[in-house]
C-alpha cells in the first residue's frame, strides 16, 4: 500500500546542510495503523508532510497504491492528493466557515452536486457525533470538537490514506481518547490506512499495528507494536515506554538497598499470560523477590507485561535463572 525508499529532505541553513530526514525506508499494509514516534525535532511531522509532498524530499521514492508520488507533475499530484487526507494538531480549520462548511470544502472543490455534498457531509457529521453543530463556528467550539471537524473533512473525499501529524498532542486525555477512538473506527467503516506521527508513546501503544521510532532523521527501530513494548532494543525506545503513565516506576529503587540483583522483566502477546516466573522458582536455585510489576493493553487486542525483581544467589544460578528467561522469550535488563 504504502512504500517509501531511502526517502531524504536536505535543507540549506546558512550555507551548511542539515538532513531533517535521513534515507527512511518503510512499508505500510492496506488497513494498518504505522506509528511514527519520536521526540521533538527527530524529523517525523518533515517525513509526513514528505508523503503528500507538502514538503518535497530531496532523494529517494514513495511509492502509494502503486503510485510513484515522488514522481508526479503538479496537475497529477493534486489529482492524487484525493486520496490522501491529512489531519493537523492546530485543526487548520475555516474559522468564518460553519461546520458543515468546513467539511464540505473539499467536496465543493471536486465539483460534487450540492445534494450529494449535504448527504455526505451529514453522514460524517454522524460518524464524527456532531450533528447538532453543523451550524456552529469553530470559536464555539472545544478543541475535540475541533479535531473532530478536521477528521471528518479528511473523511470527505474517501482517501485511501490519512496522515496524522500530532493530531492528539493539543487535546486533553478524555478528548485524546475519543480521537484514537474515532480514527480506529475509520480504519473498519472506510478501509482506510492510517500514518500517525506523535511524540507520545501512550498514543502509538493505543491504537497502533505497527510502530517506527525517529531519532536524528533516522528511524532506529520499527517492528509490531507488541515486538517494540516487549522486547525494545535501543535506549530511545526504552526511555519513551518506561515514562508511559502506566508503567512502573523504578527511579524510586536504590539497588543499595538490596543484596540481589535488580531486573526489569518485559513480557510479550506469547508469554505474558504462561507461568514462567513460577517455572523459575520451581527449577531455580535463586531466591526471587517480585517489587513490583504490571500488565497493560498494546495496540488493538495484544497485552504487554513487566516486573522488576530481585534476583539472589550464586553467580551461576544467576546466569542460569537468566538464561531460562530468556529461552523463555522475556526481555531481561539489569537495573
Amino acid at each position: 500500500m504504502i512504500k517509501v525508499e531511502n526517502l531524504s529532505k536536505e535543507y540549506k541553513i546558512n550555507g551548511h546542510s542539515f538532513k531533517a530526514v535521513d534515507k527512511v525506508s518503510f512499508e505500510v499494509e492496506k488497513g494498518q495503523v504505522f506509528g511514527i514516534i519520536g521526540l521533538s525535532g527527530a524529523g517525523k511531522s518533515t517525513l509526513v508532510r514528505c508523503l503528500n509532498r507538502l514538503e518535497e524530499p530531496s532523494s529517494g521514492t514513495i511509492e502509494i497504491d502503486g503510485l510513484r508520488i515522488d514522481s508526479l507533475g503538479e496537475k497529477d499530484l493534486l489529482e492524487a492528493r484525493k486520496n490522501i487526507g491529512m489531519i493537523f494538531q492546530n485543526f487548520n480549520l475555516f474559522n468564518q466557515r460553519t461546520v458543515f462548511e468546513n467539511i464540505a470544502f473539499p467536496l465543493k472543490i471536486q465539483g460534487k452536486k450540492d445534494s450529494e455534498i449535504s448527504d455526505q457531509v451529514n453522514e460524517l457529521l454522524d460518524f464524527v457525533n456532531l450533528r447538532e453543530k453543523k451550524d456552529a463556528y469553530p470559536v464555539q467550539l472545544s478543541g475535540g470538537q475541533k479535531q473532530r471537524v478536521a477528521i471528518a473533512r479528511a473523511l470527505a473525499t474517501k482517501p485511501k490514506v490519512l496522515l496524522s501529524d500530532e493530531s492528539t498532542s493539543a487535546l486533553d486525555p478524555e478528548n485524546t481518547e475519543q480521537i484514537l477512538s474515532l480514527l480506529k473506527d475509520a480504519v473498519e467503516k472506510y478501509q482506510m490506512t492510517i500514518i500517525i506521527i506523535t511524540h507520545q508513546m501512550e498514543v502509538a501503544k493505543d491504537i497502533c499495528d505497527y510502530i517506527a521510532v525517529m531519532e536524528n532523521g533516522k528511524i532506529i527501530e520499527s517492528g509490531k507494536v507488541e515486538e517494540i513494548f516487549s522486547r525494545p532494543k535501543t535506549s530511545r525506545t526504552k526511555a519513551f515506554i518506561k515514562n508511559l503513565p502506566d508503567q512502573v516506576e523504578e527511579i524510586a529503587l536504590d539497588k543499595n538497598d538490596f543484596t540481589g540483583k535488580l531486573y526489569r522483566l518485559t513480557f510479550g502477546q506469547a508469554t505474558v499470560n504462561e507461568p514462567i516466573i513460577n517455572r523459575l522458582l520451581s527449577e531455580s536455585k535463586c531466591t526471587i523477590n517480585i517489587l513490583s510489576g504490571n500488565i497493560s493493553t498494546i495496540g488493538k487486542n495484544a497485552s504487554s507485561g513487566y516486573l522488576t525483581v530481585e534476583i539472589q544467589g550464586a553467580k551461576e544460578d544467576i546466569r542460569d535463572a537468566l538464561d531460562f528467561l530468556d529461552q523463555s522469550k522475556v526481555n531481561v535488563e539489569a537495573l
